[in-house]
């Protein structure tokens, strides 16, 4: 049984590094949460220190999420788009437009 969580688990590892590696600033934003997590360069020595970097942290994670997300949504939305015979351009209009009467108020 513990071969099997060990071999999930490593699965599961992989699974997430691969899906980081498909957005860098996620990334970027996830390890430096673990370096305050893990007071890597001992700045924080006080809860309240930690605390206010961590919600700082999570703020620019959540904004930075939401704009990958948008992005990612953009671009699947402009893919469908251009998929749809039916929404797609049709060439160039042939109309010049209404013709100009002459007469202007």
């Amino acid at each position: 049984m513990q071969s099997t969580d060990h071999s999930l688990n490593s699965s599961r590892s992989r699974n997430l590094l691969a899906r980081l590696e498909r957005h860098p600033e996620l990334q970027a934003r996830i390890e430096s949460l673990l370096q305050l997590v893990e007071n890597a360069d001992g700045s924080c020595n006080k809860a309240d220190e930690a605390e206010q970097r961590l919600a700082s942290e999570l703020r620019q994670l959540g904004q930075q999420s939401l704009q990958c997300w948008a992005q990612d949504r953009h671009a699947r939305i402009a893919k469908e788009f251009d998929s749809r015979s039916d929404l797609a351009p049709k060439g160039k209009k042939s109309s010049g437009g209404t013709p100009d009467t002459g007469s202007s108020r």
